[in-house]
């Protein structure tokens, strides 16, 4: 059995060697190669960028096996990863001017000050297999372009997708050993982790995945007083009112709540509607539910992929089970073959029900009829959760006083839950995480802020 595989360029592969012995060669070779690459101009690491961009454009087709394979991706889902990874590769690079020292002169004492954006040294990025490629490349885009040396730890599920992945980084540019890949198995990922968090020349990390597994990385870094970039769990509300567009509200519902098989931190989950117009949003969601599960004659057949595994598909089987034995109607879908659920929604979500407060990480929603907003907000918010959330109306101005109260990272406003821009800051709040992805944001969680004094006219303090 393989215990671990590193990218190929110089390090060792195979199990002649311990995984903690290979994952620290994998940190040894990236602080290695930092030096170098951190003092290089940072509009030659942009090219470099967005080289890797143009690469995975040109070789996604090496990637639908391997993701189908591993992690049961559909063809389209792999096709949003790599449009969503190469633009995050673009916009990494567009932040060369931002990494630029800022300059304030004190005319008063002759001081000249730099404040200063440096490189941190070996970033430590740990991606989950759900969307392998956008994860990846968000993992190591920043800390790339802002000068760091990354290893980015693949996830134990889907390790071919992952290595190949940095495989087609790597055909860019960039020098040998600044980026790495480490993967390992399911029974070595704990111990694997904390060989990388503790290796002395890790200075950042960031991690994508449950919160559980988050809770487990906050505590291994503490211990070393790293600073760590948590995006974990979410549970996704999509609140509807009564002046919204049911059709536009129905189809992000249904797009947000079954696309990847709902295997997505932003999946839509808890669709919370004004009883005023209810019936009405319910009929045109539950009809665009079932049309996933059987089209129409005209209608093309969507691929909504596998999920991860039989026994995830069984898990949100019994969330479902114990919702309708709380009092909740099935209204749509719900069978399960294999590693195949059939798109399942819920009427009449209760706070007595595992589906209210858990997690399904599958093709699932739970409806909710509240009197108004008021109400609307309250039910939201009352979850240990806090990535994405939506609100539908046509009130924008109610709409943004509303978002105001909604303890999330990200709220849509007429959009799908399930929605990312590389340029915005992305990130959760309470049991979803801390830090922020995307724009300028990143450039934070992944340098060193430092104040450089120029004292031109000294004046020497005296005793």
């Amino acid at each position: 059995m393989q215990l671990l595989k590193v990218d190929s360029g110089g390090l060792p592969q195979g199990d002649a060697q311990s995984s903690a012995r290979m994952a620290e060669a994998a940190v040894d070779r990236a602080a290695s190669a930092f030096a170098s690459w951190s003092a290089w101009p940072v509009q030659e690491r942009a090219g470099v960028l967005r080289e890797m961009a143009a690469l995975l454009d040109q070789r996604r087709g090496e990637l639908y096996d391997l993701a189908a394979q591993e992690v049961g991706a559909s063809r389209s889902w792999v096709d949003f990863n790599v449009d969503l990874g190469r633009d995050i590769l673009f916009q990494s690079a567009s932040l060369a001017g931002a990494l630029a020292d800022k300059e304030i002169n004190d005319e008063k004492t002759g001081k000249r000050s730099l404040i200063r954006r440096q490189a941190a040294g070996v970033v430590l990025g740990m991606v989950s297999w759900n969307a392998p490629i956008t994860l990846g490349v968000r993992a190591v885009a920043s800390p790339l372009i802002c000068g760091n040396s990354v290893v980015m730890k693949g996830s134990d599920f889907c390790p071919r997708t992952h290595q190949h992945l940095v495989d087609i980084l790597n055909s860019s540019g960039i020098p040998p050993g600044v980026l790495n890949c480490v993967v390992s198995n399911s029974d070595e990922a704990h111990d694997t982790m904390v060989q990388l968090i503790g290796h002395p020349c890790v200075r950042r990390i960031n991690f994508t995945g449950s919160t559980r597994v988050g809770r487990e990385v906050a505590i291994e870094a503490a211990r070393h007083l790293k600073p760590v970039l948590l995006e974990l769990s979410g549970k996704a509300p999509l609140i509807v009112l009564e002046d919204a567009d049911l059709d536009a509200a129905a189809q992000a519902a249904c797009f947000g709540a079954y696309f990847n098989q709902g295997q997505i931190c932003m999946s839509t989950e808890r669709v919370i509607v004004v009883r005023s117009v209810a019936d009405a949003f319910v009929a045109k969601l539950a009809a665009c539910t079932r049309a996933l599960s059987t089209p129409s004659a005209d209608a093309k057949p969507v691929d909504l992929g596998r999920m991860i595994s039989p026994d995830a598909a069984q898990r949100v089987k019994s969330l479902i089970e114990d919702a309708q034995s709380k009092g909740a109607h099935l209204l749509a879908g719900g069978d399960v073959d294999a590693d195949v659920m059939q798109p399942a929604l819920l009427d009449g979500l209760a706070s007595n029900m595992r589906l209210y407060h858990e997690e399904a990480f599958g093709p699932v929603a739970g409806i909710m009829r509240v009197h108004d907003a008021e109400e609307a907000i309250s039910i939201a918010n009352d979850c240990d959760f806090g990535l994405s959330a939506a609100i539908f109306t046509q009130d924008t101005a109610l709409a943004q006083s509303l978002a105001d109260r909604l303890e999330f990272g990200v709220v849509q406003i007429n959009g799908p839950t399930v929605h990312d821009d590389p340029a915005m800051p992305f990130g959760g709040m309470k049991l979803s995480g801390y830090g922020r992805f995307g724009g300028e944001s990143t450039i934070h969680e992944f340098t060193e802020l430092r104040w450089i004094a120029i004292h031109e006219d000294p004046d020497h303090p005296d005793f």
